[in-house]
């Protein structure tokens, strides 16, 4: 049997790169073009590269494979000549001592040809995290402008044999897929291409044939600085030769679908530029979507063969998961509706709006219109995952009015799916009729008739098409039929959506990302049944906009561009496009979104009473009792506020009143809140930048034990920290300061759930009493069952505070907080007067604080916090096993915090990575936070109901941007 793998070893398709090293390159540099300076390597598929910093500046020494002939250098350096007068900066090829532009060298055995070029400034666009709109539309608009300026470009170098010309893209896919290991993999790329090169064999005499590119990519463009939204350079030229013009689209496309893979249709924007540069034929745009796929198929398996054969390539390696991810989306496409859509956008046709004189059916009443937005109140209490209820909806109005009518454009919430990181497919492109049985239809326009199948007909007018289904056809196929003829008769449920892709049946739904041009294909149809049925909605941006001319800025807002969150539910947040996304930072929402008993506890509280705690009332005594009975012994007195911040600055009140003390010890690093109080003993710089620089005198700050990135690290840190307690308790006592409390989180909260090292607390806690202090536990992030197997965070610990502050938890998003303490704190408050809290022990504040408690009990919630919290952190450990960039994994239960580092042995904080990790985490769905002073620890603290299966939504996006952050 024959050896493939050998085979192709010998063929022009092996092309292993030049083996030298930088400081021989260096050498090279030094004594053929009398350039000197250091060096480093840039990567390549099968040539070296080597970018010098001289005196005069950079330059890049191009040491090209052997299989490249010098005729073909030479032509790469006369069209970078020839397009000097493009606007684009582009590399110049710089002559040696000997006035030459291409140097021979010889080096262990290898004959190497050797180019200098000028350095093109600038930041590739694969720095890009996220390719923008502005910049798809930039590529295409240079890969036009290129091969509009190499149209009369002429060179015998160009007429060269490479693998990346399309026109022998099945030879090289037949070459080189013995490369490919995985069998199921071989078989779905053969059949795919075998389908992709048929398409193009139908014109591929009418293809066009210049000299091209051939590769322009976002590895070979830049932008300057100052114009990140436009490509500014080209930087590399290796790959020009004779090829197809339609071939250098289809390279770009390729790259724009593996950066853009959850948006396919973004090669549209691409195709439009380059098309408004160079005007496309007829047979061109019918290959264009097959050379895409043909594209990427060739990528794949030259990458799957580069390293094969050059295993030190980490170049080629680390690009194979996205060409095999840039091939899986294309394959995954409807061709043919590929073709319609690109043809579509390239004509640019403009048809008149719809209109008719003769609507499909009788009068239809406006308040039949409904109502299945993100929005709904149909859609209460998740009922939006129920299967077919749109449908069940409209029965009910049906019933009701006779009629009902959805809305076209509408993002509807029952095409929501959750725990998935592709977009949903919920903007409706047209409308259903839901009819009484035998309702007469009319045409609405001239057409032809085409029956598609039994209650399926397309019309064919001059402008577009429309489809209709649930129908009983009178008509024949092929029948011409003037409008306001009888049509037929509905069967109940009609659809009606109209096509400017003539004769084939678009999508019902489709992604929001491709809302813009499906709207153009898919006309509104409101005219043809006599009802305004668009749905606008308002521009998530302008409203962003509004929010920051009458909202204080600086109360900021998640993400750059944050999602428009208009719907919650259990563990996830739905927002206008509903797009859903797995909410793992609200530990404010205790027992998730939208719980029914939660909104019909304060439905039944408001039609009863909601008043303040002056009066007296039986909600106020329950909820009470209820917490005291929940606190450690000997705490059995509560005080109720509206938040943590009031809480935290009772508590200080509480201590000082009851001490008669003058200093409260806080831990470095810490958050507490805003008032004057709360922040006074917050230090965190994350919070305050200045925090360090303005506690008043009565605040001592204390190291923060921080056993994993702190001054003393480890398991059995605390006692360190107790020796430097010490100290600072004598230097309080040496300048006669007495210490009123100590207060800290049981739990690091803010820097992400570090643990405290075992008996820290106690130690502390020891101390401060000794002093005559009270110790205050602040447990409004970590208290309340989210750590699992303990209710309160000082009970990990195995300490009993003097005063609890408690918050966020307890009203599921309603305003609600509470000091718990013992009767004797609380008495002494007194002696300075009544205490007074207008909402915080409100009858409805009470009401929905019990509810939240009744909810936690009887759905097990602390229960699901441990075993959901546990399953997650070990998968986040795992993570930390496979990514250096994970420097360590934190907490307990569902409070986790996962620390991003450049540099572990350092454990340098990697600030910018976790910035855009969570940017990338919120386009797969999962909506997390950095926090911590160097904003580099993600904080995970999810909704108590949290699903095994969203924490392996989470884990497996974290995952896949933890390998793109760490290529």
């Amino acid at each position: 049997m024959r050896d493939w793998r050998t085979m192709t070893e010998q063929s022009p398709f092996h092309l292993p790169r030049p083996q030298l090293t930088l400081e021989q390159a260096i050498e090279f540099a030094s004594d053929r073009f009398g350039v000197t300076g250091p060096g480093t390597e840039l990567g390549s598929n099968q040539d070296r590269n080597f970018r010098m910093e001289t005196a005069a500046g950079s330059v890049v020494l191009k040491v090209s494979n052997p299989g490249i002939a010098t005729v073909e250098l030479e032509a790469q350096n006369a069209a970078l000549a020839h397009l000097r007068n493009l606007g684009l900066d582009l590399p110049a090829a710089l002559a040696g001592i000997d006035g030459a532009q291409i140097q021979r060298v010889t080096i262990d055995g290898q004959s190497l040809d050797l180019r200098l070029l000028s350095f093109v400034e600038g930041d590739p666009l694969t720095d890009v995290p996220r390719l923008s709109v502005g910049q798809i539309r930039a590529l295409g608009n240079v890969a036009g402008r290129i091969v509009r300026g190499l149209v009369d470009f002429e060179h015998p170098g160009t007429d060269r044999f490479l693998q990346w010309d399309l026109r022998r893209g099945g030879e090289v896919i037949d070459a080189l897929l013995p490369y490919l290991d995985d069998v199921a993999r071989r078989e779905r790329l053969r059949s795919v291409t075998d389908t992709a090169r048929q398409q193009v064999d139908r014109v591929v005499s009418d293809l066009r044939v210049q000299t091209i590119h051939g590769d322009l990519t976002d590895d070979n463009v830049v932008s300057r600085a100052d114009s990140t939204e436009t490509i500014t350079g080209v930087i590399d030229f290796g790959d020009v030769a004779q090829g197809w013009l339609i071939a250098e689209l289809a390279a770009t496309c390729a790259c724009v679908l593996y950066r853009s893979p959850r948006h396919p249709l973004a090669i549209l924007d691409t195709i439009e530029a380059f098309a408004a540069q160079v005007p496309l034929i007829d047979a061109e745009i019918t290959a264009l979507w097959p050379l895409i796929v043909l594209r990427t198929a060739v990528l794949v398996v030259s990458g799957e063969q580069q390293v094969h054969l050059d295993g030190d390539n980490d170049y080629a390696d680390a690009n194979r998961a996205r060409e095999w991810l840039a091939f899986d989306t294309a394959a995954d496409q409807d061709g043919a509706e590929l073709e319609a859509l690109i043809r579509f956008a390239v004509t640019g046709e403009k048809t008149p709006d719809v209109f008719t004189e003769h609507p499909l059916a009788g009068p239809l009443a406006p308040a039949a219109l409904l109502d299945l937005s993100v929005t709904s109140a149909a859609f209460d209490a998740g009922s939006w995952l129920t299967p077919g209820i749109d449908e069940r909806v409209a029965v009910d109005v049906a019933a009701r009015l006779g009629h009902a009518v959805t809305r076209y454009g509408e993002y509807r919430l029952s095409q929501t799916r959750i725990d998935t990181a592709e977009e949903s497919l919920t903007l409706a492109l047209g409308v259903e009729l839901y009819l009484p049985a035998g309702t007469a239809i009319t045409a609405p326009m001239d057409s032809t008739v085409a029956v598609i199948d039994t209650g399926a007909v397309r019309l064919v007018g001059d402008h577009f098409d429309l489809w209709l289904t649930g129908l009983d056809v009178l008509a024949v196929d092929g029948q011409f039929m003037r409008a306001g003829t009888a049509l037929g008769t509905a069967t109940a449920r009609l659809t009606v959506q109209t096509s400017r892709l003539r004769g084939i049946r678009p999508p019902f739904f489709v992604a929001p990302s491709g809302a813009m041009l499906w709207q153009r294909v898919c006309p509104d149809p409101s005219a043809l049944i006599g009802l305004d049925t668009a749905r606008p909605l308002a521009d998530p941006a302008v409203v962003l906009q509004r929010r920051d001319a009458s909202f204080a800025r600086v109360q900021e807002h998640y993400y750059v561009a944050p999602p428009q969150i208009e719907r919650g539910w259990k563990h996830h947040l739905i927002d206008i496009y509903g797009q859903s996304y797995v909410d793992m930072v609200n530990n404010v929402t205790t027992v998730g979104h939208g719980h029914p008993r939660i909104a019909e506890a304060a439905r039944s509280q408001w039609s009863l009473l909601n008043t303040n705690s002056r009066f007296h009332y039986e909600e106020l005594v329950r909820f009470t009792e209820r917490l005291a009975e929940l606190a450690p012994d000997p705490l059995d007195t509560v005080f109720l506020v509206n938040s943590g911040t009031e809480a935290v600055d009772l508590a200080l009140r509480l201590a000082f009143s009851y001490t008669g003390h003058d200093t409260v010890l806080s831990v470095r690093e810490a958050y507490h809140g805003w008032s004057m109080a709360a922040d006074a003993v917050s230090s965190s710089v994350a919070d305050n930048p200045r925090a360090l620089d303005t506690r008043p005198d009565w605040v001592h700050l204390i190291e923060a034990p921080n056993a994993v990135r702190g001054k003393y690290r480890g398991p059995h840190s605390a006692r360190r920290y107790l020796v430097d307690l010490d100290g600072d308790l004598q230097a309080l006592e040496d300048d006669e300061r007495t210490v009123a409390a100590f207060i800290a989180e049981p739990v690091f909260g803010n820097a992400g759930g570090v643990l405290l090292p075992d008996g820290y607390l106690a130690g502390v806690y020891d101390r401060v009493r000794a002093r005559g202090g009270l110790c205050i536990a602040d447990e409004v992030q970590v208290g309340y069952a989210r750590l699992g197997r303990y209710f309160w965070g000082t009970e990990q610990q195995n300490v009993v505070p003097d005063i609890i502050t408690i918050a966020k938890a307890m009203g599921n998003g309603h305003p609600l907080g509470a000091v718990i303490t013992r009767r004797e704190v609380a008495e002494r408050f007194a002696d300075a007067g009544p205490f007074f809290s207008s909402a915080g022990g409100s009858p409805l504040s009470c009401r929905i604080g019990l509810t939240v408690l009744d909810i936690m009990r009887d759905e097990d919630l602390q229960s699901n916090a441990e075993i959901v919290g546990r399953h997650l952190k070990h998968g986040l450990e795992r993570l930390g096993e496979r990514f250096d960039l994970v420097g360590a994994v934190y907490g307990m239960g569902l409070y986790l915090g996962v620390e991003l580092v450049s540099d572990r042995a350092k454990f340098t904080p990697a600030t910018v990575a976790a910035a855009r990790l969570c940017e990338e985490l919120l386009l797969r769905g999962i909506i997390v936070q950095p926090t911590g002073d160097f904003k580099n620890v993600l904080k995970i603290k999810p909704p108590l109901c949290l699903s095994v299966a969203s924490a392996d939504h989470f884990l497996h996006a974290l995952g896949e941007v933890l390998g793109e952050l760490s290529d």
